[in-house]
């Protein structure tokens, strides 16, 4: 099971705070977003005097309000082809499981979500990467190298739209294309879409809308980023393919049930106001600009800019992003500040890529934000002298 490049340096954030260094954490995608009073007072204000087991596919009333929720963007499905999980995390986890046996091969555009491979590995799963480049903006690869990678053993292709890492936001005619391959091969196709509501250039397309696969998508999400809301660990497993709702619901049977309090939450979430993303996703735009703009005036820094999510990939003067990351939380503090990142070798699946690139989550305020940029601006000219390339 590999090491999650998101939280491997904790340790060291850990020791730097305890010297008296405050360290910004741009490292992982927890916002500052204030979570949604409504959901919160949904849970203050529940009366029932025993917290039983939900059901396992999660419950009813939250099932029937879901499709509310999807139908708004598009999605029409009904709440028997839902399935409520702890997290997105569980229905990843869920989805390779049941529609993968030992041995299966999952192809994934990289950079990509580092627990997509730590479920494979749990799965006997091996993720065959397809490499995105940052030259590029980590746009999809062309679908002549997607389907180079195809063997027998090839049962699905992962995306994550918008991208995480790298934020990237696909395009109509790129999920066009990845439709064209998974009918051509009967490949299922998993699409994680927990940044749905955040796409700041061009529009969201869900692997939901394509038509002529509905029984080989497989859509993976969770409220965690949605609403600011990671701590309360629901997510969903979305699919109109009988088979796999069947196989995906004796695991949720083994495992007996999601969140209860957390689902009373997510169920409040649905009556938020038609508008309540618009001023989230404005902020989360402002971050963009600023971070992006921030990193490409620093020299030798190169940074795409992204079309959603609240991530970005930026490549440094540095060649060893393991070694930087972990230095800039064991011997550097500029002003008694630090920041944590984290690095982008955890994010490929092809060893050697990455290292002289890094993860940034755009998820403080903008004064955080450039304070951060000014400790990074910093800490790579103090570094660059240390290490000569």
């Amino acid at each position: 099971m590999p090491a999650s490049p998101i939280r491997k340096l904790v340790p060291f954030a850990e020791a730097a705070k305890k010297k008296g260094i405050r360290v910004y954490h741009l490292n992982i995608g927890q916002p500052d977003i204030v979570t949604p009073p409504a959901m919160l007072e949904a849970v203050k204000n529940s009366d029932f005097t025993i917290l039983e087991y939900s059901h396992s596919a999660g419950n009813e009333s939250y099932r029937q309000k879901l499709t509310q929720y999807y139908a708004s963007v598009g999605i029409e499905v009904t709440a028997q082809e839902i399935i409520i999980t702890t997290g997105g995390s569980e229905a990843i986890q869920f989805g390779m499981l049941a529609c993968l046996d030992a041995g299966d091969e999952v192809i994934i555009p990289e950079p990509f979500y580092a627990n997509y491979n730590g479920f494979a590995v749990a799965a006997g799963v091996t993720v065959i990467p397809v490499t995105s480049y940052i030259e590029d903006g980590f746009a999809l690869p062309p679908i002549s190298e997607l389907e180079k990678k195809i063997t027998p053993r090839t049962k699905a292709i992962v995306i994550c739209n918008p991208n995480n890492p790298t934020g990237y936001l696909y395009t109509e005619a790129e999920m066009d294309q990845l439709k064209e391959l998974v009918l051509k091969y009967n490949l299922f196709l998993f699409s994680d879409e927990a940044y749905r509501e955040f796409c700041y250039e061009g529009k969201h397309i869900s692997a939901m809308h394509l038509k002529g696969v509905e029984e080989q998508v497989i859509l993976m999400d969770t409220i965690s980023k949605r609403y600011s809301a990671c701590g309360a660990r629901i997510g969903a497993l979305i699919t109109k393919n009988k088979s796999v709702l069947e196989a995906v619901m004796k695991l949720a049977q083994a495992r007996l049930s999601p969140p209860s309090f957390a689902q009373i939450a997510a169920e409040a979430a649905i009556d938020l106001p038609a508008d309540y993303f618009n001023e989230t996703q404005e902020e989360y735009r402002s971050r963009r600009d600023l971070l992006v703009a921030r990193l490409n005036a620093i020299p030798g820094v190169f940074c795409p800019n992204p079309g959603g999510a609240f991530y970005a990939i930026a490549r440094l003067p540095i060649n060893d992003s393991d070694q930087f990351c972990q230095w800039l939380l064991e011997d550097f503090a500029f002003d008694g500040k630090t920041i944590m990142l984290a690095p982008a070798t955890g994010f490929y699946g092809t060893p050697g890529l990455g290292k002289d690139e890094v993860r940034l989550a755009y998820v403080l305020n903008k004064t955080d934000i450039n304070t951060a940029m000014d400790c990074l601006e910093k800490a790579l000219a103090i570094y660059s002298g240390k290490k000569p390339y």
